[in-house]
């Protein structure tokens, strides 16, 4: 271990479990989880060690103002607010807890996917205003089709492991990795994707190559119709495409847990916000994929050991 004493910022709310294992461990920290960014600023030089969630972004200017910054840890598995390629330069290892949420991710977009092709969002608003509509409202059932994954990380590999009762073929592709088939999912080219596709899900990170990846040209290939579902990253995909090919009946259904604007007012201030929302054909949740009851406290878990484990081997 160098010879700075470790000294712990955590600025986002976490599970009281990362907090006692931190003082068994007998890191030095300091809990803030009402405080803001300028405030941070201003105090992070004191500090080795930096837990985060999605408070703030962490750029250049932050790290800068860190000299004694050996660590950021984000408490979730997306690093997108984190200048990464900012970090390896100025030698910060980068900590994350994509196992304490991937189970989370995995079941509530297979609960949303359910949900658009069982037609349960309209149907419940309908027995609500006093329709009964059983032909309008018939269902399709998920067994004998193929679902497409793109990335397989921890994420990917949960998808597919609550779909394995399902009775479908999941296929797989990830760019940044090769012989990943298991017995859950089999890897497949980008072609392949296209060809055969009933459902297309993405578990990929936000990058400047996926910024915006899913757009006119990519759902142009497709050779079936689809059901699109986005529990990754909001940013990836052109919300406007989605509804076009929705009108077009390319698209079945839609379910977005991630919007490329997240929160009010900005993102009813969007052009896409009330076509969006309006479309009986789409399903949204805030956010909460990966945020259940039980991934609060596993991702805490998770990543107070990483930081335990990093810490006893520098």
């Amino acid at each position: 271990m160098t010879n700075t004493p470790t000294k712990v910022l955590i600025v986002d709310d976490i599970h009281p479990i990362f907090i006692s294992k931190l003082q068994a461990s007998g890191i030095g920290f300091e809990y803030q989880p009402d405080i803001g960014k300028e405030e941070a600023l201003q105090i992070i030089a004191q500090y080795t060690g930096l837990v985060i969630r999605s408070k703030f972004k962490v750029d250049a200017a932050f790290m800068d103002a860190a000299p004694q910054l050996r660590f950021i840890a984000r408490g979730g598995a997306g690093m997108d607010n984190i200048d990464d390629a900012y970090a390896q330069k100025k030698g910060i290892t980068l900590l994350n807890a994509p196992e304490g949420n991937r189970d989370a991710v995995g079941e509530h977009m297979v609960g949303m996917l359910l949900a658009l092709m069982n037609n349960l969002n309209r149907a419940n608003l309908e027995v609500r205003q006093g329709l009964w509509r059983r032909e309008e409202n018939r269902g399709l059932e998920l067994g004998g089709r193929t679902v497409a994954l793109i990335g397989y990380g921890n994420n990917g590999q949960a998808m597919a492991r609550k779909l394995s009762g399902f009775d479908v073929t999941v296929i797989a592709y990830d760019k940044y990795k090769t012989g990943f088939s298991d017995a859950y999912a089999t890897e497949v080219s980008m072609e392949e994707v296209v060809k055969r596709a009933d459902v297309l899900s993405l578990h990929i990170p936000l990058t400047r190559e996926t910024r915006s990846m899913i757009d006119d040209e990519y759902l142009f290939h497709f050779r079936k119709p689809i059901f699109f579902l986005n529990g990754a990253r909001g940013e990836i995909v052109h919300i406007p495409a989605i509804l076009k090919a929705l009108d077009e009946g390319r698209i079945l259904g839609a379910a977005f847990d991630v919007l490329p604007v997240e929160k009010f007012p900005d993102l009813a201030k969007q052009p896409w916000f009330i076509p969006l929302t309006g479309h009986e054909k789409v399903v949204l949740s805030p956010h909460v994929a990966g945020w259940s009851v039980e991934s609060y406290f596993k991702i805490a878990d998770v990543l107070s050991e990483k930081i335990i484990n990093y810490l006893s081997a520098v």
